[in-house]
């Protein structure tokens, strides 16, 4: 429980309980996306050509899921005046004044620290630098930097949520292989349509907001020209590990038959655009390359799992 609170004059008044709950900084962290870490993340831990042991993996796996909880901390700590302004995040812990900017902040710090140095010491230090950059990343590169700089911020910043896999790898051998860039590639790719065509319905949001997103700095017909044309190169990017001889043929027919769903829909986003359909087809995108991330991973972590069995 903390105290905080000062007087409008300035002068130190009395302290005000914190009305905080556990819940609340449940929130800070961002739990949906470190679900999305912690999933990736086993994928990549499990490719290893050896299997960790189950006490050094889940305790990695923890480590990694903090440093991305840590990031979500930091980032609403630093974004808390553009979130209050958005509908979308106008209800956070801290604009809606449940936990204080200094609160967070710490928060966010001590997860951080405590994360790094776990992953350090229960699989290798090599694993717990690239974890630490990845917070470093998502928190100065993209957060403080790129996000209110250019409407190029999600595909640089994308980067922050496409290495949990790769330090899931490291932790495991202590060094990089094909595999964990691909995989690092492919989320790299799948963040700019996934987040523009949530852009193009959210564009007024950002824009009172003073984010500059695709759609308000290059217009919404432009947003949907990338979007394609990153659609376009996340189609056989999303077949490469069947190609590379790490993923089976079933996961190559299911990889070809999702990422022609996808194109599909970025086709569809890309012709109409005008009307309700508009917003519809760009909202249908967004919840399917959610699934398709997810069944292409789930695909790999799948048959990793039942290659390690058919091994013991």
């Amino acid at each position: 429980m903390s105290f905080v609170g000062e007087s409008d004059s300035g002068v130190a008044g009395p302290a005000k309980i914190s009305v905080a709950s556990p819940g609340d900084y449940i929130a800070l962290l961002k739990p949906r996306v470190m679900s999305l870490v912690i999933f990736t993340a086993l994928t990549g831990l499990l490719l290893a050509p050896h299997p960790v042991h189950p006490i050094v993996g889940f305790a990695a796996l923890l480590a990694i899921a903090v440093g991305a909880g840590a990031s979500g901390a930091l980032n609403m700590w630093y974004d808390a005046d553009i979130d209050a302004i958005m509908r979308r995040t106008c209800k956070r812990p801290i604009p809606s004044g449940k936990v204080t900017g200094s609160e967070a902040l710490g928060f966010g710090l001590t997860l951080s620290a405590f994360a790094v140095f776990t992953l350090g010491i229960v699989a290798n230090w090599a694993a717990a630098a690239l974890l630490a950059f990845t917070i470093f990343f998502y928190v100065v590169i993209y957060s403080m930097w790129l996000k209110r700089a250019t409407p190029q911020n999600i595909v640089i910043g994308g980067a922050a949520g496409a290495f949990p896999p790769v330090v899931g790898y490291v932790a495991a051998t202590g060094h990089l292989s094909v595999s964990s860039f691909v995989l690092f590639a492919i989320i790299f790719v799948w963040t700019p349509p996934h987040f523009w065509a949530l852009a193009l319905v959210r564009a007024a949001d950002y824009g009172r907001a003073g984010i500059p997103m695709l759609p308000n700095v290059k217009g919404p017909n432009r947003t949907r020209l990338e979007i394609l044309l990153y659609s376009l190169v996340l189609v056989p990017l999303g077949v490469a590990p069947y190609l590379l001889g790490f993923a089976s043929p079933v996961y190559g027919v299911a990889s070809v038959a999702l990422g022609a769903v996808f194109l599909g829909l970025a086709v569809r986003v890309f012709l109409v655009r005008t009307g309700d359909k508009a917003d519809q087809y760009a909202m249908a995108l967004f919840g399917f390359s959610i699934l398709y991330l997810f069944l292409l991973f789930a695909e790999l972590l799948t048959e990793r799992v039942i290659t390690l069995f058919l091994g013991m």
